[in-house]
């Protein structure tokens, strides 16, 4: 799954307080990318090894259900299943189809996490790299095998295949999934506050060790420049930035990003270079920062006034960057 890193942790919040309350760190990888757990211990009872053991066994969870690279995990095992007849499934990777499925639509079918052969065509997927960008027809072929080809279909407990060849690629809604998932065994051990981020995308509940709100800062969408373009302060919320400035590749003198846009098969060419969501959940945050980058900043906002949903989108205009955010991200500017 793809490192999408576009925000900050502001040092001077997560710094820990001498004679305050016990900070535990954890960091590790997983995914792909790494991980970073930031739990805040008030009482003194929490063991360092029983949150190390509670949160492996939710990644390991989240990898067995929703890897792509992993060939026995339940979503490979649904992609190998060559057949257009309802499919059992187990219920994570259905809870997650589902979520994806909704956002779909709500997104005019912006988000698709049926993309998987478009993905692989264009070079950024398991298979690597391509020298060049595809053809008309390489690209029309894949179109064929996406969600555009059809719609999977929701059973009791089933999915059904709109085509054989028709996978889920979940990159872009996985990380989200699991950082979830580790808020969900914290939660289960007594903590109340913590921070999870998983390349990128976090969740944060309660306060930090200086009793305030998570204050997470989003980056200057350029590699060559250190900047902030914002501050989020969260609590008991989940939070993604989608950028298309880390992956991708140029020729001829063109710029081919890796968001793709699942209507066109190309890569995106608007100007917005992030986009950051914040929701009540880290999966639904990581799914629509990858839809609200693929609408762009005119057309997404307009979606996100219509969800309801908090995003900060920032736009290149000549040799700087401009901002622009929905109404709902004002609860949540810092």
């Amino acid at each position: 799954m793809l490192d999408r890193r576009s925000f900050i942790a502001l040092p001077f919040v997560l710094a820990a307080c001498s004679g305050g309350p016990r900070t535990l760190d954890l960091v590790g990888r997983t995914m792909g990318t790494t991980y970073t757990v930031k739990l805040v211990d008030h009482s003194g009872r929490l063991s360092k090894a029983d949150v190390e053991v509670a949160v492996s066994a939710a990644l390991e969870v989240t990898n067995t259900t929703l890897s792509n690279w992993d060939a026995e995990s339940d979503v490979s095992q649904f992609n190998a299943a060559q057949t257009t007849d309802p499919v059992s499934v187990t219920r994570p990777l259905y809870d997650v189809a589902r979520a994806a499925e909704d956002i779909r639509q709500a997104s005019e079918g912006r988000f698709d996490v049926a993309l998987g052969p478009l993905i692989e065509t264009w070079g950024f997927g398991a298979r690597g790299a391509n020298s060049a960008a595809p053809s008309e027809a390489q690209i029309a072929a894949a179109m064929a095998q996406t969600g555009q080809g059809g719609a999977m279909t929701f059973g009791a407990g089933t999915l059904q295949k709109a085509h054989a060849g028709q996978g889920l690629f979940l990159s872009a809604i996985g990380k989200g999934y699991g950082v979830d998932r580790v808020a969900d065994a914290l939660r289960a051990l007594g903590a109340e506050d913590f921070m999870v981020e998983i390349g990128g995308d976090l969740y944060a509940q309660g306060r930090n060790e200086d009793g305030q709100p998570w204050r997470i800062g989003i980056e200057t969408p350029d590699d060559a420049v250190a900047g902030l373009q914002g501050i989020a302060g969260l609590k008991g919320h989940g939070m993604a930035t989608s950028g298309d400035y880390r992956n991708y590749f140029e020729q001829g003198g063109q710029r081919y990003s890796h968001i793709l846009d699942a209507q066109t098969g190309r890569p995106v060419t608007h100007q917005t270079a992030s986009a950051t969501v914040v929701t009540a959940d880290a999966m639904r945050a990581d799914a629509w920062a990858t839809a609200m980058l693929v609408l762009g900043s005119s057309k997404g906002s307009a979606i996100a006034e219509a969800n309801g949903l908090a995003v900060f989108f920032v736009d290149r205009e000549g040799d700087r960057f401009v901002t622009r955010a929905t109404s709902a991200f004002a609860a949540v500017a810092a």
